[in-house]
């Protein structure tokens, strides 16, 4: 059939200033190849070169935050003309929170963007870090 392919464990998420490390599981199967790679330990950043692709909603954030400064406006400002709390806006620029298109298009339209400027934005973001595949690639035979 073909080896099976171990895959790192999920990125550790920090909580209240504190890292949180992965729970390691054992997911070996008997007679499979092991692969000698370590796992990655730390988060790694948008700006980063290198590391596997962020998260869709790391990426949204990371995007309306920086038009966010860009524009030196607060939080409680933008979340305001947004019709949203302060607080779910700070979780959506955190990355914590996935967001509907319903509130993505009040933020764009709150920081006077498009959604067609958002996304393009977004897109260019995740091209930039790579135009090759980081991770496991699965071919057909």
């Amino acid at each position: 059939m073909g080896d099976v392919i171990a895959f790192a464990p999920r990125r550790a998420r920090s909580v209240a200033g504190e890292q949180v490390q992965p729970t390691p599981t054992d997911h070996r199967v008997a007679g499979a190849k092991t692969s000698n790679r370590p796992a990655r330990q730390s988060p790694v950043s948008l700006e980063s070169p290198v590391g596997p692709e962020p998260l869709w909603r790391e990426v949204v954030g990371a995007v309306l935050r920086e038009e966010r400064r860009h524009q030196q406006r607060t939080l409680a400002q933008v979340a305001a003309r947004a019709g949203m709390s302060v607080q779910y806006l700070s979780e959506l620029e955190r990355g914590r929170k996935e967001a509907s298109s319903e509130m993505l298009s009040a933020v764009c339209g709150s920081l006077g963007m498009t959604l067609a400027q958002f996304a393009g934005r977004c897109a260019g973001a995740v091209v930039s870090r790579s135009s090759r595949p980081t991770g496991p690639v699965l071919l057909a035979a």
